[in-house]
This record gives C-alpha cells, structure tokens and sequence, in this order.
C-alpha cells in the first residue's frame, strides 16, 4: 500500500457501505483506458470544488499565536479504525506551513494515559509536539489523542475473520474491504457500550493536561494522571487559548467529552471512587467558564451518532445558562463552544447540522454556536458530460490533508487575516439570529 492507501485505513473515521464500494469499482473498471485517462485529466486541471460556508465569522487558530500572554494549544480526535501514536503527522505539518512555524522540539512527548477514577484502566496516549517560528515569538503545543487502545482487545473477538485459517477463502477485493470493515465498523458499537466511559476519560485526561500543564512541565513519558483544576491554573487557564480537532466518530467523543466534564464541575462526587472526595478550584472553573473553545469537526457525524441516544443531561436552556442574565448563568461550563462542522455532501457518513440540533441535542452549559462548512473534499469526475461520480472514500478520508479545510482552520474566514485561498475559492454566508 502507498503512504494515501495507509492514511485511508488510519484516519477513516466511520464503517463505509460495501456496497457503495463495489459500485464504485465496478463502475471505474467499465470505462475504457482512453476515457479515464480523459475524465482525470480533466480533474487534474480543472478544479471546481465547492466550499460554502454558513455561521459566523472565526479567527482561526493563527489570531492568538502571538499575544504576550497565553499560549495556543490543539487537541486533536480521531475516529474509528486503529490508531497508532503520531497519526496526526501529515495534517500537522501542513498545519505548521500554513502557520509558518518551521521550528519543532526535537521530539514529542508522550504519556499514556489513566485516572483515578478508573484505576487500573489504561485510557491510551497522548502525543505533544511543540512547534514554534524561527524568531520563537508564535508557538503552539498540539496534542494528539490515541484512544484505540481501549478497544483494540474487544475487536480481537474478530481477528478470526481474517485470518489465514479464514480469510484465503474471500476473493482478493473482498478479503480488503472485510478487514476494512472489522477495523471500523465495531468502534461506534463498542463506545455504545462499557467502553464509553473510558474514551471520555481519556478525554477528559487529555483535556485536564491542556489545561494545566505547560510544554516545559509535561512529562517526557510514562504512565501519568492529571489529577484536576487547581488554583495555580486559574491564570494559566485564563490566558491560553484552546482548540479542538475531530473527525467523525472523534467528534461524538469530543462533545460527549466536554458534556462530561460539565457534568464532573456540577457534580464531582457523582464521579469520585468510594470514600474519596473530589475538590475543585473555584477560581480554575471561573476561569474556564470565560471561555471560547472551537471545534472543528472533520467529517461531522453529530446527527447520525444522536440517533438512539439519550438527551443531555441539561438541553434547551441555552438562554438561562449562556446569556448574562440568565438564571444559571455561573453555572455554564464555557462562555461559548463554536462547533465548524465539516461535510462533504459526497461522503455517506458526514451531515451538515441543522438548525435547532443544539438547543435540543448538546448539552446547554456548553452554549454552542454552529458554524457548517459544506465543501466537496473529493473531485467529481466529468464523465461523458455527466458530472455524477465522486468517491465516496475520498469524500471521508481527506479532509484532514485539504488545503481549504487547512486554510479554514489557521486562519478562519469572514475576518481581516483569511488566507487568499478561502477568499479565492470559499462563500461566506453570515447568518444572524
């Protein structure tokens, strides 16, 4: 497999309908050589690909690398199929072009991760990278979040199936796209079950070392466990600046993850072991609930991952929680969760979301604003004049190496420093309420 092929099987972030797949071969080995070489040719020089963009104006993360005070840090989420450390490495660097930092620590650090409210559990590894510019005045500490971990042993029940006791008798096709599906399809099922807890705790945990830790103070390696919000954070908190990247199935985890520890600064106890007590920095929380956190959902899931679940814990009080006057109002978890959610409307598992899904469906201590980002990630192939074929695979696996989706996250749209590409090739269309 080629360097694309091995992103498509670590990145993908949700179970693709073979189905589709077959069509989709099918169809390409139908036409002559002559005519597909026509069709890509086409592709290659004419690029047509839609981007539209419906929300608010956003900064980007480029719009704080430089203030005195504070320092910008990313986390990062992946989706379903096993991940391994440094996963993120592609995308990171095209970030860090776009960014202009081309000067890195000499190594990332990594710390595996786990909590005491789950002891024993191992809740997978976070990866930190620093990157900075040459005249060290921009920074940024990205984190990069591996949770396969947790699931890795439950889906060994299906190591069987591809096996060579087993799988020599699938014709070749077949015996990839099963191992394709037995890689993703049973993470969405496994996180509706006992593994759920522990993916949020390895949120939660990578969530709690962004917060309070800075480049210098992490650990290099080993086993650690952010033990929580103390009053020395209260300023380091204050003045950072922190960032959200999903995609797909990442991106239930991560509002999930931000609904739970809105729920943990409510009620702590409701999560402590027995006869332990869990105490929290007032002054920490005051400062996080100033707030803005962005989510840039890669290959949104929210609508499909909503079907079945349950309600938040608090829905559809936005105006009691996020609005000064509100009744609630100290009781918010952030001043504001602005989710950018990205859909290809080619790719058969991302959804734009529609209006109403927050106020109903995420959790109203996180005031969230919706941002959608409609852009066509794969080319659609001009075939005999018929503009009606794009892969559905390409459609779901390529946002995170996008040059406009990129572009979107450093530097926004709708503001001064909007890259030139955005404004070349992006509409933006301001909704207000």
């Amino acid at each position: 497999m080629n360097k694309r092929s091995n992103m498509f099987t670590v990145k993908t972030g949700g179970l693709l309908s073979s189905l589709a797949i077959a069509i989709l071969l099918s169809g390409c080995a139908s036409i002559g050589k002559g005519a597909a070489e026509a069709v890509l040719e086409k592709s290659e020089n004419e690029d047509t690909r839609l981007c539209q963009v419906w929300g608010k104006p956003f900064a980007g993360i480029e719009a704080d690398l430089a203030k005195k005070k504070g320092k910008t840090k990313v986390l990062f989420v992946h989706g379903v199929g096993d991940h391994i450390p440094g996963y993120t490495t592609q995308f990171l660097e095209k970030l860090a072009k776009e960014l202009n930092l081309n000067v890195r620590s000499e190594g990332p650090k990594n710390i595996e991760l786990n909590t005491p409210l789950l002891p024993g559990k191992e809740l997978g590894n976070l990866r930190v990278s620093h990157l900075l510019n040459e005249q060290h005045d921009k920074e940024l500490t990205f984190y990069e979040l591996t949770w396969s971990e947790i699931t890795r042993q439950e889906k060994a029940l299906l190591n069987f199936d591809t096996s060579g006791e087993y799988d020599f008798r699938r014709a070749r096709i077949n015996a990839m796209l099963k191992k394709f599906s037995n890689d993703t399809g049973p993470d969405p099922i496994i996180y509706l079950g006992q593994s759920r807890v522990p993916i949020l705790a390895a949120f939660s945990q990578s969530f709690c070392w962004m917060a309070t830790g800075e480049w210098e103070e992490l650990p290099k390696s080993g086993k650690h466990a952010c033990t929580g919000l103390k009053d020395t954070n209260a300023g380091q908190i204050a003045n950072d600046d922190y960032v959200i990247i999903s995609h797909s199935l990442g991106s239930r985890i991560a509002i999930d993850g931000m609904q739970r520890i809105a729920s943990l600064l409510a009620s702590p106890q409701k999560y402590a072991p027995a006869n332990q007590k869990i105490i929290l920095s007032t002054k920490a929380i005051q400062a996080l609930q100033n707030k803005r956190i962005p989510i840039f959902m890669l290959s949104n899931q929210l609508p499909m991952l909503q079907l079945g679940r349950e309600l938040p814990e608090v829905a559809g009080q936005e105006a009691n929680y996020c609005d000064p006057k509100g009744a609630d109002y100290k009781k918010r978890m952030v001043s504001e969760t602005d989710i950018i959610a990205f859909s290809d409307p080619n790719d058969l598992l991302s959804y734009g979301i529609p209006p109403g899904f927050s106020e109903k469906y995420i959790d109203s201590r996180l005031c969230a604003k919706i941002t959608n980002v409609n852009i066509n990630i794969a080319k659609i192939m001009d075939a005999f004049g018929m503009t009606d074929l794009a892969n559905p695979m390409q459609a779901h696996v390529g946002y995170d190496t996008d040059d406009r989706v990129i572009a979107l996250i450093a530097k926004g749209i709708g503001n001064a420093g909007t890259s030139p590409l955005i404004k070349q090739r992006c509409e933006f269309t301001k909704e207000i309420k």
